[in-house]
């Protein structure tokens, strides 16, 4: 066994794959660029050694740095995590030359199926079903076009070298085809350094499910089940879960037996994962191979038990493989949550900036289920503007599916953020959702749930007893500090200006009791002092956690996806307050804002041009994604407030019109 590894990514799967070589007794070494100095991950590694800029090309994608580092730190292996070198065939037999072992399928392999055009050429050739499309090289956008009129709209647009749901567009026309094919070229340069792209009829409606498969040095390969993962948003997974609702037993063996014999036809010897695009009727077809481990691994470890990393080094150090595929079981349910600095009331736009605060849920067992989260932050970090803005994935485990939705609401309650945006309200807002609970998922489900948007959900009924009382309490603590000698036990609540009759008592347990519209509400198990970002506490028997905010005149709570101004006033203060007007917003729509902190790409409008609605008016690059902005009406521009190059921030000026 390897003695020492060095690991050549960062962030959360750095930590992820220090944590196993702990547990193995292996040294780790970790190279970190500028933005990670001083990281969660260089923190934990035994070694670390700089290589360079914050810029991805300029540090982690650089071979010849991490094989001088490999040659510096004695490492005997390399793990590349996912992403950056990890699908490089060219990286994994250099590596083989020098001498140095790649903790990865072999080269063969990850050419095979690592470049998408050529993994469904030979998918095809195996007889592994695929999906209609154009798999040769195309050139110029009016090839593309042609091509796209063949194979019939609406057609996908996906770079060869992609992953991690960049370089992908769809097409719904010729006016799509014309634009997108451009954009997917763009990115996938930028993040891969490698610019090819295909098409391929995208299915209506489908389901996204993978199966993950390992493999050692001897013939043996295993699936390891199925994940779903169909919850996206702009082709970037989001909410995965193992194993998928969708599949019955014979859908997921004809899957898996499938997946098994494509990874064998290339003698495949790691951790991988072939993933489908799957109808509601159960049909499936091939989609692509990662030839590496996935982000969403831990939802198969927590049903199976087997800690891929872990199987990942022992392959790569010729061990023979400890299981068969007889003494492999799914035990209950895993649900992943990804959780993203980005904005979901901003259109899930990336958000970076210092961690301000950053409070976890406790893992391990609670009770009706398990807590697992992977982060590679902790407060006070930075989320830089040069990697993708992931934070933590989060993962709750229950016997049964709606144990496990549950048990992840229940945790996303329990994390807490400040400093940047996040989506950790979206996330509760699917899980409360109830096509969610019943499994009736695809890949266009943010899209149908969420057809204008984020803004929050309204509170449910049982929300607005948790507003109320958490309220109340607050207001009763805030009282006895200030020594406020009224001793008053009736107020009135407002919910915004929805207004709440409550008398406030304590029983023999000295527990809070609300009375509110004929009923007595028991608040119990309080925890929470001012300064406390988040209010714990028992309501009648049910246990909760809101994220609080003092404001000038009441308290900022959120439940979930539910959040709402609470005031606690005296009936005649709650009156005056009914009758205030309500501030008119600020007129905004003959700008055009940067809906993010980023880099400037392009402004293709000069002032005096007339602009017709629809047309691009400016590009901004931000998390290696770019994001056009389009004119939302007809127009003369006025004023354009930045040019290519130029850093902006969220909200400021880009574009004017008269």
């Amino acid at each position: 066994m390897f003695k020492k590894i060095l690991i050549a990514n960062r962030g959360e799967i750095a930590v992820r794959i220090i944590k196993t070589c702990r547990k193995m007794g292996i040294k780790t070494v970790l190279v970190y660029s500028d933005a990670d100095a001083g990281s969660l991950a260089c923190e934990m590694a035994d070694e670390t050694i700089h290589i360079g800029p914050s810029p991805a090309a300029q540090s982690y994608l650089i071979q010849d740095k991490i094989v001088d580092a490999v040659r510096q730190s004695g490492a005997e292996a390399v793990h590349p995590g996912f992403g950056f070198l990890s699908e490089n065939p060219v990286f994994a037999r250099r590596l083989e030359a020098e001498g140095i072992t790649f903790i990865g399928p072999n080269p063969h392999a990850i050419e095979a199926m690592g470049d998408k055009i050529t993994s469904k050429k030979f998918a095809a050739e195996a007889g592994v079903s695929t999906v209609p499309g154009h798999m040769g090289l195309i050139a110029t956008t009016e090839e593309a076009v042609k091509i796209a009129g063949e194979i019939g709209y609406p057609v996908m647009i996906k770079a060869s070298a992609g992953g991690g749901g960049k370089g992908i567009r769809v097409a719904h026309s010729d006016a799509d085809m014309a634009e997108g094919f451009a954009a997917v070229k763009a990115e996938a340069l930028t993040a891969f350094g490698d610019d090819r792209v295909f098409l391929e009829k995208f299915i209506v409606n489908p389901r996204h499910i993978e199966i993950q498969v390992l493999g050692d040095k001897h013939g043996n390969i295993v699936s390891l089940f199925d994940r779903e993962c169909s919850i996206q948003r702009r082709n970037q997974k989001v909410i995965e879960e193992a194993p998928s609702p969708l599949l019955d037993d014979a859908t997921r063996k004809a899957m898996g037996d499938q997946a098994v014999a494509l990874a064998r036809a290339v003698n495949y010897d790691s951790a991988g994962t072939v993933e489908f695009v799957a109808g509601q009727d159960r049909s499936f077809y091939f989609l692509e191979m990662n030839t590496r481990l996935q982000v969403e691994h831990p939802v198969t470890e927590l049903i199976t038990g087997v800690d891929l990393v872990e199987q990942m080094i022992r392959s790569a150090a010729g061990e023979t493989m400890g299981f068969k595929q007889e003494d492999l079981s799914i035990n209950g349910w895993a649900i992943e949550s990804r959780i993203y600095a980005e904005d979901p009331y901003r259109g899930f736009l990336p958000s970076i900036g210092r961690l301000v605060r950053y409070e976890q849920p406790e893992e391990g067992d609670q009770g009706d289920y398990t807590v697992r989260n992977d982060s590679g932050v902790r407060e006070g970090d930075e989320i830089s503007m040069f990697y993708d803005p992931m934070i933590a994935k989060l993962c709750a485990w229950g016997e049964t599916r709606d144990a496990a939705v549950e048990g992840m609401a229940r945790a996303l309650e329990d994390t807490h953020l400040s400093g940047v945006g996040h989506n950790v309200p979206f996330l509760s807002a699917v899980m409360d959702q109830d096509r969610f609970k019943s499994g009736e998922l695809s890949t266009s489900y943010i899209k149908d749930e969420f057809p204008e948007g984020f803004h929050g959900l309204e509170p449910s009924e049982a929300q607005k007893d948790i507003f109320i009382t958490v309220a109340a309490a607050m207001n009763e603590v805030l009282a006895e500090q200030a020594g406020d000698p009224s001793e008053r036990t009736d107020w009135t609540v407002l919910i915004d200006r929805e207004a709440h009759e409550v008398s406030l008592s304590y029983d023999e347990a000295e527990d809070l009791v609300i009375s509110l519209d004929e009923r007595d509400l028991t608040l119990s198990e309080i925890d929470w002092r001012p300064g406390m970002a988040q209010f714990r506490a028992v309501l009648d028997d049910e246990p909760f956690t809101a994220e609080v905010k003092r404001a000038p005149d009441g308290f900022d709570i959120r439940h979930r996806a539910a959040k709402a101004r609470v005031r606690v006033l005296t009936p005649r203060a709650a009156d005056m307050y009914q009758r205030l007007p309500e501030k008119v917003a600020a007129d905004t729509s003959k700008l055009v804002l940067s809906p993010m902190p980023g880099l400037v790409v392009d402004i293709p409008v000069t002032v005096g041009q007339e602009v017709k609605s629809g047309e691009t008016v400016a590009i901004i690059e931000a998390m290696k994604m770019q994001n056009i902005l389009k004119a939302e009406r007809d127009g003369v521009v006025k004023a354009v407030g930045a040019k290519a190059g130029d850093p902006v921030a969220a909200d400021d000026v880009l574009v004017e019109f008269a």
